[in-house]
């Protein structure tokens, strides 16, 4: 794939706006905060100046290669949700080189970070390119859709049922023994996520089929209990038996989104619309702060508090940002709960995007009601998903079987809402 050169972002949507600027409701202001958000996101990579094989689309160590899969998904949030392309070309770049020599992101070069999780996340970005026809220009690459499917069919052989009558492990490789010994809510709910989605952008009832199994055995084996709280995971050589209690909020987010994707699928038969109510009610408990303090502003209990959130976990609190947006995108009878635990946590990020260098660096612990001091990728990312979803509900919904497109070259016009997203049909 022929490499593309560094691109400086150009002021084509709005001026940058310092977060603290934000006022919701206001696009305009939205779109300046977010922005400036994501410039300071992007300062975090340079793979499209040094332009080496180990640098392009991943982001400096002690950041993983998932983390760099999560990131460009934010970057495309970024791009469909306020019209601004500058970053269409790193983006695209990013993606096409980790494709891997089979075109399903098992990549040789990160096959020692490369978990079934890991190569989800990355799913989940090929997934947005798909469900938003974003140009794939590369003739020798396969359109995203089928990248996406070429993905699903490397996991779905993986499913094992010599343990726990089935389900995922959390490692691909026996050479990281301790997760091949564990199946974990990321991996499993990545899966369960993946297959609604493919069975909304193909119409193929295998992976209907799939999205049920996945959903159903987590349920059995206690991932997800009877209140629709979602946790860690649990030991494969102990049958599951040990479910591991500990409780992150982008599990949360994986499996509510999931599940709002099936009710659209289904048509809002069956289960899924009370699942989906019940994931979001479930997810609460991440909202608040150490005893409550900043009542609906969003945290993660497990670390943040203690002040032991790694590098990854930073992180987390974007996707359960990105996937709330998305439920309520997919099934807008859910955007008053989304919105009412949203919008307090955009005021509050906005509030803590207020230091390092520039006075506009994203912070950790949103409760706190200011810049707490941390700053990193994964703090800039958790902002800007939580800010830009605000922008979702006028944006279009993904694309669905015979409306998506293998779309070459630049850019076109971000799709416009049609004005039918609580009528989509069942395909």
């Amino acid at each position: 794939m022929p490499l593309i050169k560094s691109v400086n972002p150009a002021s084509v949507v709005s001026q940058f706006l310092a977060p603290s600027a934000l006022v919701l409701n206001d696009v305009a202001s939205i779109h300046g905060v977010v922005k400036t958000i994501a410039r300071d996101t992007m300062s975090y990579y340079s793979g499209n100046v040094t332009m080496t094989p180990e640098t392009i689309a991943v982001f400096p160590a002690p950041h993983y290669w998932w983390q760099a899969g999560a990131a460009w998904g934010s970057m495309l949030d970024y791009s469909h949700y306020t019209g601004d392309s500058s970053y269409d070309e790193t983006i695209t770049q990013a993606l096409l080189s980790q494709v891997g020599p089979k075109h399903d992101f098992m990549v040789p070069l990160h096959y020692g970070s490369e978990g079934n999780d890991d190569q989800a996340f990355w799913s989940f970005a090929i997934l947005d390119a798909a469900e938003r026809n974003f140009p794939q220009p590369d003739d020798s690459i396969p359109p995203w859709l089928t990248i996406a499917e070429n993905i699903w069919n490397t996991m779905a052989p993986r499913w094992d049922m010599s343990s726990c009558g089935g389900g995922l492990n959390w490692q691909i490789f026996p050479d990281n023994p301790n997760g091949m010994n564990y199946k974990n809510s990321v991996a499993n709910g990545g899966f369960f996520l993946m297959s609604a989605r493919l069975a909304r952008a193909t119409g193929n009832q295998t992976y209907v089929d799939w999205a049920n199994k996945v959903y159903d055995w987590s349920a059995k084996i206690g991932l997800i209990d009877a209140q629709y709280n979602v946790y860690d995971g649990a030991g494969a050589n102990k049958q599951c038996t040990d479910t591991n209690q500990v409780r992150f909020t982008y599990t949360q987010g994986i499996y509510t989104y999931g599940a709002a994707v099936m009710n659209d699928v289904t048509g809002g038969s069956g289960p899924w619309g009370d699942r989906t109510q019940g994931l979001l009610n479930a997810a609460k408990i991440y909202f608040g702060g150490p005893n409550n303090v900043a009542p609906n502003v969003m945290w993660e209990p497990a670390c943040e508090a203690a002040g032991v959130c790694n590098y990854d976990m930073t992180s987390f609190k974007a996707y359960m940002s990105r996937f709330l947006w998305n439920t309520a995108q997919m099934m807008p009878s859910t955007r008053p709960a989304v919105e009412a635990l949203l919008k307090p946590s955009a005021m509050a990020a906005a509030k803590a995007c207020a230091g390092g260098d520039s006075g506009t660096a994203c912070g950790h612990k949103w409760y706190t009601g200011g810049f707490d001091g941390q700053t990193g990728l994964g703090e800039q990312m958790t902002a800007l998903e939580t800010i830009q979803g605000l922008l979702s509900g006028s944006a279009a919904p993904p694309l669905k079987a015979g409306q998506i497109k293998h779309v070459k070259g630049t850019r076109p016009p971000p799709p416009q809402p049609s004005g039918t997203e609580g009528k989509l049909t069942r395909i």
